[in-house]
């Protein structure tokens, strides 16, 4: 009986019986469908840069680093060049967050923060049903009532007040970055909205009580208390809320003007690198003016990359400020 009882220990204990034992409770599974899932995103992101960089070879070898810094988009001589649509990007994006987060975060302060209960709920997924909308729609709306019935009598007012400043001075037109600027701050809302409440609502109430024991009023305590202890958080919507922002198409191009206009005024018409590609692509019958188009893509992906990393080291620097006992 002892032989027979040494044996089956030693089956027990046997690396296979464990490998089975694990598979049965599900850890092995668990983890390698976990680590798979992590190296397809690494995997297809590092797909779509390889396909991106080795369609636009021939664009390139011929322009180089002029392509960054060309102001001539010209298909019948086949001279491109990138700054106007990396410049309306880059234009109508920030100031579309400069518009979008003070909203967003009031927003987001009052769901979290100041609502009643009847109404929390209602207005939240009301936010949040912004998200749901197809960009075309709003694409539409922008152009036929926005537009015409918002934007231009308000590039109006800012051209007779404001015209002595650069990016309001000009002819005022009624498709223009302003436009664009003002249709993005609306489309990025629900994402400013929805992580900054999750945010709020994460931090412990013990936050919110030694503020208001110690005396502080509910604005001190929520300014000076609760957003510096989710700013991290914050942080992420606001990148996030970007990325959206530069990769905004179709709405962008309904309503933008789609002119290479380097002008710094808000008030012209523009490009961005996402509406040219949407514009364009489908009229690219030449090899050349095609990867002129895909090297625009590889330069919006390669932006995208690198603020994403510069958000990963704000959000890394300011979480390091925040005691590891407060955020346990």
């Amino acid at each position: 009986m002892s032989v027979i009882a040494e044996i089956k220990r030693q089956k027990r204990n046997s690396p296979w019986s464990e490998l089975v034992r694990r598979i049965e409770h599900g850890d092995v599974i668990f983890r390698t469908l976990t680590v798979v899932a992590g190296l397809l995103v690494v995997l297809v992101t590092a797909a779509t840069g390889f396909e991106l960089w080795q369609n636009s070879a021939l664009a390139r070898a011929k322009f180089g680093l002029d392509f960054l810094t060309g102001t001539n988009w010209d298909p019948v001589i086949e001279d491109f060049g990138a700054l106007p649509f990396l410049y309306g990007t880059i234009q109508t994006s920030i100031f579309a967050l400069l518009i979008a987060v003070p909203i967003g975060l009031g927003i987001a302060i009052f769901l979290s923060e100041l609502a009643p209960a009847w109404l929390r709920q209602p207005l939240g997924f009301l936010v949040e049903l912004l998200a749901a909308v197809p960009s075309v729609i709003f694409g539409l709306w922008g152009l036929y009532v926005f537009v015409p019935s918002v934007v231009k009598p308000f590039a109006q007012f800012l051209n007779d007040n404001l015209g002595f400043l650069p990016i309001f001075q000009g002819p005022v037109f009624g498709p223009s970055r302003l436009a664009a600027t003002l249709i993005l701050s609306i489309m990025v809302l629900p994402t400013l909205v929805a992580i900054s409440r999750d945010v709020f609502l994460a931090i412990p109430n013990a936050q919110r009580e030694g503020a208001l024991g110690l005396g502080a009023t509910q604005w001190e305590m929520i300014t000076q208390n609760l957003i510096p202890y989710g700013l991290s958080g914050i942080l992420g919507a606001i990148i996030l809320a970007l990325g959206r922002a530069m990769g905004e198409t179709i709405a962008v191009t309904m309503v933008i003007g789609n002119n290479l206009d380097l002008s710094a005024s808000l008030l012209h018409p523009g490009y961005t690198m996402a509406s040219i590609i949407a514009n364009e692509f489908t009229e690219a019958t030449t090899d050349l003016y095609r990867e002129a188009l895909i090297e625009i893509g590889l330069v919006l992906f390669a932006l995208t990359l690198l603020v994403n990393i510069i958000a990963r080291l704000l959000v890394w620097r300011v979480a390091r400020r925040i005691p590891t006992e407060a955020r346990a």
